[in-house]
């Protein structure tokens, strides 16, 4: 059938850098260029065309260039062109359509509309290449006081599990099957290194990384895909997700034809079989049975790990969390407008949740008036860029933060948003044998703890700058942060004074 619709994207090929070498065929997974035996000429599909620029970086000659369609609809601000061609597309196809990343949206980011302070004379900053600073951070539940034995000197007080982590960034949760084998070996293996945590998604766990498992947050989700006591047993930290920011209230979907052998070996289902997660855990319908899904996985792994509980940013987040902790979760985990995914229904993730930037500031309140925040670690999500959110996000309450976007775009990714046609022609979003041999793990490894380790040098420039050599000291200090271009309301929920007051 003849589709109503324009491509999105052109390619343009200079003939006289061109050398008809066939590397941009090779490169492409979307069928877009293709050589023409009859003509001997290396030739475009622009209708297929996603726009991830694989075949311009590989292109030995520099001789392609990618460029949005410039065709144009008449103007008219509710009809935009956006809308406009989803319609045609389920005009078309009659079905819901899919998008893989997050929010692309023009909703406020509030993160660029907060700054830090700086400390200047009163207050000197500090050298961070001179004295030390602290990024050390223990995710867990923490005692209100602590009791000390004199002699001999020790504590008195029993601690619940702890889990440290030398800088407060998090691979999130991205599971096995929605992404490769590679992505996962790359980010369990950066984790390890820079001695932090990485997550595993609702897939399960693959074999061949069971040896990184103190570096490992074992998801718990509705369908319990590959859940089992080793699986328990094995990881650092367990996390049972409720919900997640792309996708709010509903349930997940790998297709089929992205369950290949190892994958179904991992998630325990028929290969070739789509993977549907149910949109509520079904043992789940009160606080109660909540705790006693806590309890029961700690029972199950005899108390040794912090167990955490990852809902979506909603308006209501802040009476969840306080049940969620009264419950027994020893970590809080947000998940804000901006979380990506693999596969979202595009309506929902574009409706759906609220910034994680609010969320976070209800959710620290709450806890704090209530007198239960020591009780629970906070940990957010969603759209964290550089390490000025993560500054910010803990100055607003967090303890630390997950990077999922950011992961993947330091090991290639472009954001084409096609990551569930499992077709990712960088190697990230795909079961493809052939796709997957394309992200190294030495390779991904070493690009990822290179992106932690900068982000844990600007942090210590950061708080330097505010004449602080901890991170304890940011944690939670809204006066630290100043609004700019905010209104009262916001500046209000968020907690914080407005800039130059």
């Amino acid at each position: 059938m003849k589709t109503y619709l324009p491509p999105k994207f052109i390619v343009e090929r200079d003939l006289e850098r061109c050398i008809q070498c066939q590397v941009c065929v090779n490169q492409c997974s979307f069928d877009v260029n293709y050589y023409d035996a009859q003509d001997d000429e290396v030739r475009s599909s622009e209708d297929k065309c996603v726009g991830c620029h694989r075949c311009v970086v590989f292109c030995p000659t520099n001789a392609l260039t990618i460029r949005r369609n410039p065709l144009e609809y008449r103007d008219n601000y509710n009809w935009r062109p956006e809308v406009i061609e989803d319609i045609i597309k389920q005009a078309e196809t009659g079905g819901v359509l899919l998008t893989g990343m997050g929010n692309d949206k023009g909703y406020r980011v509030y993160w660029d509309h907060l700054v830090l302070n700086a400390s200047q004379v009163t207050n000197p900053s500090i050298d961070p290449l001179r004295e030390p600073m602290e990024l050390t951070t223990y995710l867990g539940r923490k005692p209100d006081r602590v009791e000390i034995e004199q002699n001999p000197l020790s504590l008195k007080t029993e601690l619940a599990p702890q889990v440290r982590i030398e800088v407060p960034v998090m691979f999130s949760a991205m599971s096995y099957g929605a992404v490769s084998i590679n992505v996962h070996e790359s980010l369990a293996r950066a984790a390890t290194e820079a001695g932090t945590l990485w997550n595993t998604g609702e897939g399960g766990l693959h074999p061949k990384l069971y040896k990184y498992g103190d570096n490992t947050i074992a998801q718990v989700a509705s369908g319990r895909f590959g859940v089992h006591p080793e699986y328990l047993d094995v990881a650092g930290v367990l996390e049972i997700k409720i919900g997640q920011g792309a996708k709010p209230g509903i349930g997940g979907h790998l297709p089929g034809e992205k369950v290949s052998a190892e994958v179904s070996m991992t998630r325990m289902i028929p290969q070739g079989t789509d993977a549907l997660s149910p949109a509520p855990q079904h043992d789940i319908y009160s606080i109660e049975d909540l705790a006693q899904l806590i309890y029961a996985l700690k029972e199950a792994t005899n108390y040794t790990k912090p167990v955490a509980v990852k809902i979506a940013a909603v308006h209501n987040s802040a009476a969840i969390a306080s049940g969620m902790v009264r419950a027994g979760a020893d970590i809080v985990v947000l998940d804000g407008l901006r979380g990506s995914t693999g596969a979202a229904p595009k309506i929902i993730r574009d409706n759906v949740g609220i910034p994680i930037e609010m969320a976070l500031a209800s959710v620290d309140s709450r806890l704090r008036q209530e007198g239960i925040r020591s009780q629970a670690s906070i940990v957010i999500a969603g759209g964290i860029r550089n390490s000025g959110d993560v500054a910010k996000a803990i100055a607003l309450g967090a303890d630390a933060v997950y990077i999922g976007t950011a992961a993947l775009v330091a090991l290639g990714c472009t954001l084409c948003q096609q990551c569930h046609t499992g077709k990712c022609a960088w190697g990230i979003c795909t079961t493809d044998l052939w796709l997957t041999k394309r992200v190294n793990p030495d390779i991904g490894a070493r690009r990822l703890s290179n992106l932690l380790r900068a982000w844990s040098l600007e942090l210590k420039d950061i708080l330097g700058g505010m004449g602080v050599n901890a991170l304890e000291s940011l944690r939670g200090n809204r006066l630290h942060l100043r609004g700019v271009g905010l209104t009262d309301t916001e500046l209000e929920i968020l907690g914080v004074r407005m800039a130059g007051s």
